[in-house]
């Protein structure tokens, strides 16, 4: 009779133990002890998740495209789409959320009180834990090591906190003897047309201006997001440094005879962003924006920050996109981000 007691004791599944944890945002959320299957509730987690516990993500807000998949781990790159929960156009369908059985959901983002409601109801009707993590720039490091703490990832996280850190210090060394009016005055042109932008303090234009760019687009009262510009107020601040992720504008940029006015045209200070499988710059919003502020650091001051853009494009793919990128795979990655026209 023990032996059977002992058999059937083993074959039974091990109870979940809970543990309560806070988030970010300060809410205290019950997860479970052991996490296998995690859901990403937009782009910005999805990435997040991905660089540091890539086995657990469950599925991508959108299907990654053809050129996009060379550079994510073989692995993981037909997980199913499974749209999102945040941002705008979310797609996902509560019950798709349920149905997949994630052991936790994780935002990372904002923590304005939108998100915190949104975050809050989410967990109410499915009994999912949603985790917030925050999405600040400057808060990496930090958002890196609770959600390593959170999944048990703590080695990976703690190598990829500190690759933040120390990219973080070094500009801060650079940046505080360089004055403002010695600053590069620099332009992210969105858009076919260029003429979308960010204003200063938005998430769009973060990386430039910490990089130790001067964003000619200014603070806009009441606005901290993308706004719309003139080629007249373009021309009027004259930027030195033009940079854009479309590549339709930056075919056009060399032909048009009204960009030709621009110095940074003038001087072929115009550079297209990377943008697979994530971009650069802004798209997302998450641990991808890493790898741009060294280059745009390097773009803005490449003897105060010089580099060997094509090896450190192979170390942060190999640490945070668990990828080793061919020679030929970081030619074609980088582009005219390396070689302006």
């Amino acid at each position: 009779m023990r032996l059977l007691l002992l058999v059937l004791a083993l074959l039974m599944p091990f109870p979940v133990i809970a543990a309560n944890i806070t988030d970010s945002a300060g809410r205290t959320v019950e997860v479970p002890d052991r996490i296998s299957r995690l859901y990403a509730s937009g782009p910005p987690a999805a990435v997040f998740v991905y660089a540091l516990a890539p086995d657990m993500l469950i599925g991508w807000p959108r299907a990654l495209r053809p050129d996009e998949l060379p550079y994510i781990a073989e692995p993981f790159r037909n997980l199913p789409q499974v749209g999102r929960l945040t941002g705008r156009g979310g797609t996902a369908n509560l019950e798709v959320v349920i149905r997949e059985k994630p052991d936790v959901i994780v935002d990372f983002g904002s923590l304005r009180d939108t998100y915190i409601s949104l975050a809050n109801r989410v967990q109410a009707q499915t009994g999912i834990p949603n985790i917030l993590i925050d999405g600040r720039f400057e808060a990496t490091p930090a958002a890196l090591r609770l959600l390593g703490k959170i999944l048990g990832r703590y080695e990976v996280a703690e190598v990829q906190a500190r690759y933040a850190d120390r990219l973080f210090a070094e500009l801060d060394k650079i940046l505080k003897d360089v004055p403002q009016e010695k600053r590069p005055r620099v332009y992210l042109a969105r858009r076919a047309d260029g003429l979308e932008s960010g204003a200063i303090g938005s998430i769009n234009t973060e990386i430039l201006e910490r990089a130790g760019g001067r964003n000619i687009v200014g603070e806009v009262p009441g606005r901290r997001g993308l706004v719309q510009m003139t080629m007249e107020k373009i021309l009027l601040a004259d930027p030195e440094v033009i940079v854009t992720w479309d590549p339709n504008f930056y075919e056009a940029v060399w032909k048009d005879p009204v960009w030709a006015k621009v110095t940074a045209v003038k001087t072929k200070q115009v550079y297209l962003s990377p943008s697979k499988p994530f971009g650069w710059v802004d798209r997302p919003p998450s641990l991808n924006r890493l790898m741009g502020l060294r280059w745009m650091a390097h773009l803005l001051y490449p003897e105060l920050f010089p580099m060997d853009l094509a090896e450190e494009t192979r170390r942060f793919y190999e640490l945070f996109y668990h990828v080793t990128l061919t020679d030929q795979q970081i030619t074609d990655l980088l582009g005219p981000a390396a070689r302006p026209q």
